[in-house]
């Protein structure tokens, strides 16, 4: 059953979640851009997908469990 919020609602579990959500995948991100610097270009590649499927996941997670009445 999904919950029911108003927009402030759900500005303020935005404030609260959507920052610390948005770091993690931006740091696996920034990883891989370290990895093609220090090490190959293959893994770099790969850690730098996994931070966008991360950050995707994320997004899909945040949308399925809240529904905004407009």
């Amino acid at each position: 059953m999904k919950k029911r919020l108003t927009e402030q609602q759900e500005f303020e579990i935005m404030k609260l979640v959507l920052d610390k959500f948005l770091w993690v995948g931006f740091g696996i991100m920034v990883f891989g851009l370290y990895q093609a610097y220090t090490g190959t270009v293959s893994q770099a590649i790969v850690w730098m997908i996994v931070g966008a499927v991360v950050l995707v996941l994320f997004m899909a997670i945040i949308i399925k469990e809240y529904e905004v009445i407009r």
